[in-house]
Order: C-alpha cells, then sequence, then structure tokens
C-alpha cells in the first residue's frame, strides 16, 4: 500500500513523454534496488525506441538488445510479460549482452510489459548494479507497471484529445477557405475537401492544413 501510495502521488497527469520520464525517475524512488531505468517501445512495424532513460549508458544497453534481439528489456516488449534477471552476467538466456551489462557494470535486469495497444508495445527496463538484484520483484513489478500503464493510458488518451481538437480547427478553418473561394455552403465545401482527399489519398486533416497554409503564405 506504501509503495502504490507513493507511486500515485509520483505520477501526475500530464502529456505522454512528460509521464514516461515520470515513470522512470518513480521507479527509480520507488522500486527497492533499482538504480537506472528506461521504457522500451515496440513499434507497429517492428522497431524498437529508448524512451526517458534515467541514466546516459542505458541508449549503449538497451540499443546493444535491440541489435542482439536479446535482452530482458528486449524480452519484455518482444516476447514475455515480466522477465527477471538477478545475474546478468551467467544468464544462458543472454550470452552475448550479458559482456556489454557486465562492462557498464550492470549485474541485474529486469523488464516489466507496461501496455499493449494496436499501434505500440511498452516495456519497463530496470537495472542495478547489486547482483541479485529483483528476485522479489515477482509481486511489487507487475503493481507498479499496471499503475504505470493507468498513467500512459491517460497520456494518450490527452494526446489523442488536443489532436482531435486541432484537426478540427484546421478542417473548419480549411471549410471556411473553401466557401469563400468557390461561393459554397459548409456542407458542400467540405464534401469537396472530403472528395480531394479521397481522390489525392491523403488524410483529411492534410489536405485542410494544406489549405490553410496556402492561403497564410499568400497573404
Amino acid at each position: 500500500m506504501e509503495t502504490a501510495r507513493r507511486l500515485a502521488s509520483a505520477l501526475k497527469p500530464g502529456d505522454l513523454d512528460h509521464t514516461l520520464a515520470q515513470i522512470t525517475a518513480a521507479a527509480v524512488e520507488v522500486l527497492p534496488e533499482v538504480e537506472a531505468c528506461s521504457i522500451t517501445i515496440l513499434h507497429a512495424d517492428g522497431s524498437l525506441e529508448t524512451a526517458a532513460p534515467t541514466d546516459e549508458k542505458l541508449w549503449v544497453l538497451d540499443r546493444a538488445q535491440y541489435a542482439f534481439r536479446e535482452g530482458p528489456c528486449y524480452a519484455a516488449a518482444v516476447d514475455s510479460v515480466h522477465i527477471t534477471c538477478p545475474h546478468i552476467e551467467t544468464d544462458e538466456r543472454f550470452p552475448r549482452y550479458a559482456q556489454v551489462a557486465r562492462e557498464a557494470g550492470v549485474r541485474a535486469q529486469a523488464g516489466l510489459r507496461l501496455y499493449d495497444g494496436p499501434a505500440s508495445r511498452g516495456a519497463l527496463n530496470l537495472y542495478s548494479e547489486t547482483p541479485g538484484a529483483f528476485a522479489d520483484l515477482e509481486l511489487l513489478g507487475p503493481l507498479f507497471a499496471h499503475q504505470s500503464a493507468v498513467a500512459i493510458n491517460y497520456a494518450h488518451e490527452i494526446r489523442e484529445l488536443k489532436e482531435a481538437v486541432r484537426t478540427r480547427g484546421a478542417i473548419g478553418q480549411a471549410v471556411g477557405v473553401v466557401m469563400e473561394r468557390y461561393k459554397l455552403n459548409d456542407q458542400r465545401a467540405f464534401a469537396f475537401l472530403t472528395r480531394l482527399s479521397q481522390h489525392r489519398n491523403i488524410k483529411l486533416r492534410r489536405i485542410a492544413e494544406e489549405i490553410v497554409a496556402d492561403v497564410t503564405s499568400n497573404r
């Protein structure tokens, strides 16, 4: 309960990038034996990306796992929901990555799946310089991952809402331009934009932005 309370106080509503940074910082603060943390994002096209690392060396460690296609953070993003590795040096699952981790001073790692979405999947990567760390993560880790996922989902909703508002504004401006330019009412102007979008196979928002930008540049 104490961990849940501390996590809830650490995660404040915000945009997605800010939320991811809060999660990795909170992991270092709240979870025992965690000394560094990052988030791996698996995109729909299969590419992997590191977000919000708390230590610069994690860029190198995460990239090595992506390149080798092995390691706790790769496994958590691609294969397993949760994975712990208290002794990375001797873990037979990750023979190539183990040397990279050892050279960086990492002795234990864990990966926790954060979310599964239609466009991406996220995993939390935990690092420690203490051999044998994360042996007791099975209970606390999923709780942290669940609460983090709630914060991420909220941030996604906020981003989508802002995008919807921005899109609606751009389309409304474009409708006004078409109404004035071609002497159409609002329904016919919107239909004109829709046909143009279908003909060019471009999203309606992009069409609207192009029209508004053209008018702005010619003023």
